[in-house]
């Protein structure tokens, strides 16, 4: 089978705490022909991947290397710390990092928050992954800062999370290499965007010739009366028309003598 003889498919990336099912879906109604593949890649493995060509588009955190990369921004989430339920800070609705002074504050390895001073205490060693952090969390061992999604992704019915106001936040994007935007990432993106089935935004599609009026002849001008004919059409006027034998309201017949 030649390169020309492979069917196409699209291989879409995506980082722990992107959900990707509502974009897959519509996917799989617009494009039922070309399967769509989803490759699990950790936040820092996303950029390699996309690179060696391990996945055409990718939901990435950012920031990317935008001499490489194009990203399309979608959305930034909420930072929150996760504690164990009979924390004290369990009973507050909201903190901020100085609320976290006491408290050894775990910073895994793969942590995807840009901290200029990472508040609290700091551990002894760093947990290698988000999942070593969560463990340690629930040992009680010290309490995590992550984006909300990674907490909802590692949750546990024994421990619980509440926003930090004043923590650095993570944003998502559609990331694809620049070199690489083919026809298939720019339907992607179409439907990341919003766009509707109809849209000639991405892929160019002709436009529609338009159909001829019904009401008037190809040529445009309208039709003339056939000679012979006019008196009749003249004398089927509307009513209140000068055609009228008074041309004006209808009278009621004479009475007879």
């Amino acid at each position: 089978m030649t390169g020309s003889d492979v069917p196409p498919s699209f291989r879409l990336a995506y980082v722990p705490g992107v959900t990707p099912a509502k974009w897959v879906r519509i996917w799989q109604e617009r494009l039922p022909g070309i399967p769509l593949t989803l490759v699990a890649v950790a936040a820092a493995e996303a950029a390699g991947v996309l690179r060696d060509g391990g996945a055409d588009a990718g939901f990435v955190r950012l920031p990317v290397d935008r001499t490489t990369f194009s990203a399309i921004p979608l959305y930034t989430e909420t930072t929150v710390v996760v504690v164990p339920k009979d924390h004290l800070v369990a009973a507050a609705d909201e903190v901020s990092a100085e609320d976290l002074a006491d408290d050894i504050v775990l910073h895994p390895l793969d942590d995807t928050l840009d901290w200029e001073t990472l508040p609290g205490r700091p551990a002894n060693e760093r947990p290698a992954t988000t999942a070593d952090a969560i463990e340690l969390v629930a040992a009680g061992v010290g309490v995590l800062v992550v984006p909300q999604s990674l907490a909802r992704l590692h949750h546990r019915r024994d421990l619980t999370y509440r926003p930090v106001t004043d923590a650095p936040e993570s944003r998502v994007a559609l990331s694809w290499p620049e070199d690489a935007t083919t026809d298939l990432v720019e339907d992607f993106i179409g439907i990341v965007r919003g766009r509707t089935v109809n849209s000639t935004r991405g892929r160019t599609t002709a436009p529609a010739e338009p159909k001829p009026s019904k009401r008037a002849p190809a040529g445009g001008a309208r039709r003339q009366p056939t000679a012979g004919k006019t008196g009749k059409t003249a004398g089927k006027t509307s009513r209140g028309g000068a055609g009228g034998a008074k041309g004006g309201k209808r009278g009621k017949p004479g009475r007879r003598s």
